[in-house]
Formats: C-alpha cells, structure tokens, sequence
C-alpha cells in the first residue's frame, strides 16, 4: 500500500507487528525536485504502544492480515468493556484503556461496530465512519440566533463534547463524524 493510500483507520504492519493509522500529516516539499514526506501516528495492536512512521511519497507499507467481525457492545465493568460476535456469539474483552478514544462513540443500540482479530485474538474494534448520539446537555437557544452560524459546546449521551448549530436542544439525536469528532447533521 503506497503512503498516499493510507488513511486514518487502516491497519499495516510495522516493525513485525500490526499497527492501526490515528492520524496522517502531510509535508509538502518547498524546493523543486524534493520528496513529499507522510508522517503517520499509529498504534501498535499487541503492545499498545505510540509508533512514529515517516514515509516518502514512493515508500509504502504492507496491509495487516487481519480478520472484520460484526459485534456488539454488550457491556462494561471496572476495568473491560466486553463484545459480542454477532455470527458465533463468541466474546471478546478489551481493556477500558486501550478503548480510550473509541469508547466515546459506542453505544449499546451500535450498529456496524467490528472487532479486530490478529491470530485469532481480540486487538481493538473498529468503529463505523458516522454514529447517532442523543444530546445529554447543552445549553439553551437564544431566539433570534438560529438564522447565524454560530456553535455552542454540547454533551452527548457518551459523555464527548462537540460544537453544535446553535438552535438544537437537548434530548435531539445528532450524527457525529467519528474520525474527526464532528457535528454532521441531525439525526
């Protein structure tokens, strides 16, 4: 897979180990003639760990063998949250803290959640491009402002704060982008 083609989500292997794209960063050259630079910010599946990537533009990395199943979330105690395969009804426990930046997201009602199995074992799940929040609190409109474009902060039901139009109130379902955190549209 050539460093232009690897997006935010994909999973390639690095050093022996599967590691999972968090974010991309492009360095454009500023001289004629110079290479184009990708910074990749991964984590590595097996051990957790933050892993630096630095490509050229014509360098690339080999996708990660790794097998999709459909889950749900079922529940959450101290320390795991605990999935469901949703074809064999085998579970997989992951800790809490390995979840951190997912767990804002997942909702029981979830659809489209998979997990990701490296040698038949649990190593993170994937989250669907877009998922339906209900607000949980967020300030009130004031009348007059909803023709402006402004935002206020709102909690949803997970607990992530967002930017919302000023205009929508508490108890509404919203669509949120989960790659970037983003407020899209109501649901």
């Amino acid at each position: 897979m050539q460093a232009k083609d690897i997006k935010r989500g994909a999973i390639v292997n690095y050093g022996d180990a599967p590691c999972m794209i968090e974010s991309v960063s492009v360095q454009s050259p500023s001289a004629r003639g110079a290479a184009t630079f990708y910074k990749f910010r991964a984590r590595n599946l097996i051990t957790k760990q933050k892993v630096d990537i630095t490509l050229r533009g014509g360098e690339g990395l080999d996708e990660a063998d790794f097998r999709r199943r459909q889950v749900k979330y079922l529940y959450a105690d101290a320390a795991d949250m605990v999935f469901m395969d949703q074809e064999n009804y085998e579970q997989y426990s992951l800790a809490k803290d390995d979840l951190e930046d997912e767990s804002k997201y997942i909702t029981e009602d979830l659809d489209g959640l998979q997990a990701l199995l490296y040698n038949d074992q649990c190593v993170g799940v994937a989250l669907p491009v877009t998922v339906e929040l209900k607000v949980a609190q967020c300030d009130p409109s004031v009348k007059g402002d909803s023709a402006t474009g402004r935002t206020k902060p709102a909690t949803l039901e997970t607990g992530l704060v967002i930017q919302v139009p000023e205009y929508l109130k508490e108890g509404e379902v919203v669509k949120v982008d989960t790659r970037s955190g983003e407020y899209l549209s109501r649901a």
